[in-house]
This record gives C-alpha cells, sequence and structure tokens, in this order.
C-alpha cells in the first residue's frame, strides 16, 4: 500500500469534521434537477500499518464490507494512522476534537497522558487470552463510560493484538535468569515489569529491534509473536519465553458529534457488524500467537510465517508466582502513582473481582 499524502489526508478529515461530523456529502444544492443519490463516505484512521489486525480485518471491512452490507449506500476510505501522519500519541485528543471522527487508537500510546486506558492491558496481568478476555470483559463498561463523559468519544469496539513475548540472544533458565540484560520495551508498565526483574528496559521503536539485536545494544525484546517472526527476529535470537507479557490493546471510537450526526440507519447497521469484526480480530490474536509461536520455534503448524529454529521455553510455576510477585509488588504500585487515588477506586470496583489483585490506596 502506499503512502497516501499526509497533506491530502489532513485535508480530507478536516473537511469530514467540518461538514458533518463523517460524513461528505457529494452533489450540489443547487441543481435544479434532484441530484442521483451517491453514497456517504466516511473517512477512517485505522490501526497500524503492516499487521494482520488491519490488513486482514479493518482494511477490508471498511474499504469494501461496508458498501456491501449497505448495498452500496456507504462507503470509507481507511488509512493507517501511522501512514497518516498522526501520531499513536495524539489521537485520543484527535477524535475528541473531531479532527479524527473515526479512530483507531492504541491503548499504551495515550496511557503517558491518560493512565487509566492502560488498565486492562499492564504488563504482566494477563498471562494468557483467556485472561485478557475476562479483564476487558470487566473493565469495558467502565472504559465506555470514561471516554463518552470525559472526553465526549463513543467506545464502537475493542481490539486485540498477538501476545507480546520475550525473545533472547543468549539461553536462559527462568524469569529470573533475566537480571542484568538489556530489554527492548515500548510502555511504561513493560519497562516497569523488566526492572523488578533486575533487568534494564531499552526504549526501542518496532522497526529497530532486529539492527538493535544484531549490534548488541539490546540482549532481548518484548514484542509480537509473529510480527517479531515478520521482521526476522528469529534469525537473531535464539530463545523465546512464551508467558504474554502484554498484548497491546486497541479500541476503535468516534467523536460523539460526528457519531450522532450519522444516519439511523448506519449506526444500526455499524453497531450490529462491528460486534462481529471485532471477534474476528480476537480469534486472529488467538490464532497468530499460536503460529507465531510454532514459526519461530518450526514446528509444522507454521504456515504463513519462516520457520526458525528457537527453543521454546515454557512458563514454569516459579514463573508464574514470579510475574504474580511483579505486578503485585511492581507494576500494579507504579501504576497507582502515576494515575492517582481515583485509579485505585475504579481498580478494585472493576478489575480486582476477576483478577484477584487489589489496588491498595495510599501505594
Amino acid at each position: 500500500m502506499q503512502k497516501l499524502p499526509i497533506r491530502s489526508w489532513w485535508a480530507a478529515l478536516a473537511v469530514t469534521a467540518g461538514l458533518l461530523g463523517s460524513i461528505v456529502p457529494f452533489g450540489s444544492p443547487a441543481q435544479a434537477q434532484p441530484a442521483p443519490v451517491v453514497p456517504l463516505r466516511l473517512h477512517i484512521a485505522g490501526s497500524l500499518a503492516g499487521v494482520n489486525l488491519y490488513k486482514r480485518h479493518e482494511e477490508p471491512f471498511w474499504a469494501t464490507e461496508l458498501a456491501r452490507l449497505s448495498g452500496g449506500r456507504y462507503t470509507a476510505e481507511i488509512v493507517p494512522f501511522d501512514r497518516a501522519g498522526i501520531r499513536g500519541q495524539d489521537m485520543l485528543s484527535l477524535i475528541q476534537l473531531g479532527t479524527v471522527p473515526f479512530g483507531t487508537m492504541l491503548l499504551n500510546l495515550s496511557s503517558p497522558k491518560d493512565i487509566e486506558l492502560s488498565a486492562p492491558d499492564l504488563a504482566g496481568l494477563n498471562p494468557d487470552m483467556p485472561s485478557l478476555r475476562r479483564t476487558v470483559a470487566a473493565f469495558r463498561p467502565y472504559l465506555q463510560q470514561l471516554l463518552r463523559e470525559r472526553y465526549g468519544i463513543e467506545l464502537l469496539a475493542v481490539y486485540a493484538y498477538p501476545a507480546q513475548e520475550l525473545f533472547c540472544a543468549k539461553p536462559f533458565a527462568n524469569l529470573d535468569a533475566l537480571k542484568g540484560r538489556r530489554i527492548r520495551t515500548s510502555a511504561a508498565p513493560l519497562s516497569d515489569w523488566v526492572q523488578a526483574l533486575g533487568a534494564q528496559p531499552v526504549a526501542t521503536p518496532f522497526a529497530e529491534i532486529v539492527p538493535a539485536m544484531r549490534s548488541g545494544n539490546i540482549d532481548c525484546a518484548i514484542t509480537g509473536t509473529m510480527s517479531g517472526n515478520t521482521i526476522g527476529l528469529h534469525e537473531v535470537t535464539v530463545q523465546m519465553h512464551t508467558m504474554a507479557v502484554s498484548w497491546g490493546l486497541s479500541i476503535f471510537a468516534a467523536n460523539g458529534a460526528a457519531w450522532a450526526q450519522l444516519p439511523a440507519e448506519l449506526r444500526a447497521l455499524l453497531q450490529r457488524e462491528l460486534p462481529r469484526l471485532e471477534r474476528d480480530i480476537w480469534d486472529e490474536a488467538q490464532r497468530e500467537t499460536e503460529e507465531g509461536i510454532a514459526c519461530n520455534i518450526g514446528a509444522p503448524a507454521c504456515r504463513t510465517g519462516k520457520p526458525g529454529r528457537m527453543i521454546e521455553l515454557k512458563p514454569t510455576p516459579a514463573d508464574e508466582q514470579r510475574r504474580r510477585e511483579i505486578f503485585t509488588s511492581t507494576v500494579l504500585p507504579r501504576w497507582l502513582q502515576r494515575c492517582g487515588p481515583p485509579c485505585a477506586e475504579a481498580w478494585n470496583r472493576t478489575l480486582a473481582p476477576v483478577t484477584g489483585f487489589e489496588a491498595k490506596q495510599g501505594r
């Protein structure tokens, strides 16, 4: 997919936001004769370019399925936000302002300013997909209310990326054996988790992981099982630990005013079909997590990736215990320090009952 000119994309969004929130009207009202009915067109800022969430699900839904499902009455143009000149850290503000009427937002990228949003995907909270599903289901009503009341944003879907796991250039026996290693991270809670192991977090963009590993700037990396395979991480590392450290949750949301101005028929269609898109993305995250592991270790289940020869280190009961200790002693307390007392109350009301981790006031 070719990168669109940033200026053109922003101009389109500005027209979209300024006229009807998210609808671009066609035809001229000054015409004497009734103009032919032309489809209403939406502008969508999608997820990261190049990932299967976007290529296999988001892009086909908006570029093709919407027109089919609506009998041609509604169409959409979608561009990955990182190819539209939009920083992930700015997406929440842009949706709130209506500059981006519809957009996919990575929760961890928004968390430096809006720390509550990172709660359901804190490092070490969800070691597997069933845990993640329970956590998101418990937090979702609060997230929906928070976005609507604080930001005027309508939550339309929650998406999951495949599991983010550890790749290392040298073998290790367990999590504690990572002490002293330099480990690539991408968010503050991940850095907290790495520091609690006695390791050194190194903030590294995704595209720079393999060069950093080759140069010795990092010893290990936390990233997606299949995305790591896609960039050739299995060629410069020898072992992976298959406990999920995090998942990279994202949400698809709309500016509240833009959403309200959509035709009722279109709102109903999206409320019916977006849950199906969400289910497909979650199922893909589970499959891709498993296939990513299979590809990296060269197992027969690898069908779409590149077979590697990595060693799979499965989590032991001692690793599970260590995960819980790190979360309760470091990750959750530091998140509470950054987030404040209201976050402790929200955590205990929504997530403590399903995770077993209580947020202690005053930490």
